[in-house]
């Protein structure tokens, strides 16, 4: 059984709904939910002329690999209305594999653990309420270290 983590954000529409709807569907698709943080609204970053976000951090048994788990979550955003434009525009759902086991992949398609864990509070904060001694295994430190040393400070505000 893998282990992997999950970020899910949505700042289109009734986010709230959209999470509830991408869990369901994680659920159906992808494998067991055996975790998940609080909710967290979250100022956009990168392009920050639109609204807030919605995010929460799921953990999730799944028998599919790295790749079949992408393809999943990618099959769910495109389900459930997801148009890419572009690069950080509004969204009314995003799904990122944060972490699987303790895998470290670079693919052209695929890179875990995700490349900017650390520079994203909104990432770490809901990460540290769940998974706080989790180590990185890229960076060797933990959720815990890298929130202390993270260099974001947008707001996240316990929704």
């Amino acid at each position: 059984m893998n282990k992997t983590f999950l970020l899910l954000g949505s700042n289109m529409g009734n986010s709230l709904a959209q999470l509830t709807t991408a869990i369901h569907h994680i659920e159906q698709n992808t494998g067991k939910l055996t975790g998940q943080s609080g909710l967290y609204l979250t100022a956009a970053w990168g392009n920050t002329n639109q609204p807030d976000f919605l995010n929460q951090v799921v953990v999730v048994e799944t028998t599919l690999t790295a790749a079949e788990t992408l393809h999943s979550i990618l099959k769910i955003e495109k389900m459930m209305g997801r148009v890419r434009t572009v690069k950080n525009a509004p969204r009314i759902i995003d799904i990122d594999i944060l972490f699987f086991n303790n895998e470290i992949i670079q693919q052209n398609d695929l890179v875990i653990p995700h490349p900017e864990i650390q520079n994203r509070r909104f990432v770490l904060i809901p990460l540290n309420e769940i998974a706080p001694g989790l180590k990185h295994p890229v960076l060797g430190k933990t959720i815990r270290q890298l929130l202390a040393e993270c260099p974001d400070q947008l707001v996240v505000k316990k929704f």
